[in-house]
């Protein structure tokens, strides 16, 4: 039988790369992308790699001390997520997993499945029994105003995209209904609009807002209320017939089950790096699956697109390149399609562009 390769090490390194459309919402902005680059290496001399997103530069370096502080519990160990997931939540579970915690432990699973990929010369999706075909993917958009943003609007639209989000809830009510209206006057009526609220409201003023917004055909509103708030989630969907999301601040699949029997939302949106990387998307996934939730992705397009196509209530995956100027090859969508590459999870770093943009 042939042994698995091992963990040979681990390393970290933060950069802050400029984002196309920095990112706008009603809870804060975010003008360029905080990423932390994680490399595995292997005995075999090939390497996994995956990112986190920090959010904020704040997190970069406690990040990257977290990942240098945890390599020693894991140098020596066989390249096996699932075993390695168990080994540090059983390190971990005194302290929980959640926080930059949380972001560390999903990230390093990213990378050992990435690892497994290239070590088989496969896309990660396929080692899931899947393949690596299209899935849709809607155009992710911040704060818009349709004025100026009209061109980048219309531009999404000829590229093929079939749905758009935009994120609202930081003007009145009256202003965010003109927007929406004004950005469905542009997409049309054939393009899908979802909109996200970013935790800005009380369960009251959600449903105001959303009452008003209702006539433009949403497909969803995100997050309408704090994400911790399960029983205002329920509330605010009990009160409106537009399909409510929730699911990218869900630490491991433990939230997840809480807001599925809070009756919390109508559609589930994990996040690779708080869920627990791929080895928790297929938990989340068998429980969407059983609470029958149409399940997309947040963020995370190169390492979402392995594992959306593989759900069984799959939805949509979120476009938001927040890493391609360190990558040597974007995931460019076609015609509003998004299609996984390998081998692993398709992505190498672009070293020159690294050097540009690392944190100190």
């Amino acid at each position: 039988m042939t042994e698995l390769p091992i963990i040979r090490s681990m390393g970290a390194r933060a950069v802050v790369v400029p984002l196309a459309r920095p990112l706008r919402t009603a809870s804060g902005s975010i003008p360029a992308s905080p990423l932390v680059l994680l490399d595995i290496e292997t005995d075999q001399g090939t390497a996994g790699r995956a990112y986190l997103f920090g959010y904020t530069s704040v997190t970069l370096r406690p990040l990257c001390t977290l990942l240098d502080s945890i390599a020693p519990l894991l140098i020596g160990q066989p390249i096996a997520p699932v075993a390695v997931q168990d080994q540090l939540a059983a390190t971990f579970k005194l302290l929980g997993r959640q926080g930059l915690l949380g972001m560390v432990l999903s990230g390093i699973d990213m990378a050992l499945w990435d690892a497994l990929g290239r070590l088989a010369g496969r896309a990660v999706a396929e080692l899931l029994g899947g393949r690596c075909e299209p899935i849709a993917a809607y155009d992710s958009f911040g704060l818009v105003d349709p004025r100026a943003d009209r061109r980048a609007l219309e531009a999404s639209v000829q590229a093929g995209f079939k749905a758009i989000k935009i994120k609202i809830g930081a003007a009145s009510p009256a202003e965010d209904v003109e927007t929406v209206r004004a950005v469905r006057d542009i997409i049309g009526p054939e393009v899908q609009l979802m909109v996200d609220l970013n935790q800005s409201q009380d369960v009251a003023s959600a449903i105001r807002r959303i009452d008003r917004l209702a006539p433009y055909q949403l497909s969803w509103v995100e997050e309408p209320v704090a994400a911790e708030d399960l029983t205002g989630h329920a509330r605010v969907r009990a009160a409106t017939e537009v399909p409510i999301q929730t699911g990218e601040n869900w630490w491991f699949t433990t939230d997840m089950a809480r807001a599925i029997e809070a009756e919390a939302c109508d559609l589930a949106m994990p996040d690779l790096m708080k869920i627990g990387g791929i080895t928790g998307w297929l938990k989340a996934m068998a429980l969407a699956e059983t609470a029958s939730l149409p399940i997309s992705s947040h963020i995370f397009p190169e390492a979402s697109a392995h594992v959306v196509p593989v759900s069984p209530t799959a939805h949509f995956l979120e476009y938001l390149d927040t890493a391609g100027p360190i990558l040597t090859e974007r995931l460019s969508p076609q015609n509003g399609l998004v299609t996984a590459r390998g081998p692993g999870l398709g992505m190498d770093w672009d070293e020159a562009s690294v050097a540009r943009y690392l944190v100190k």
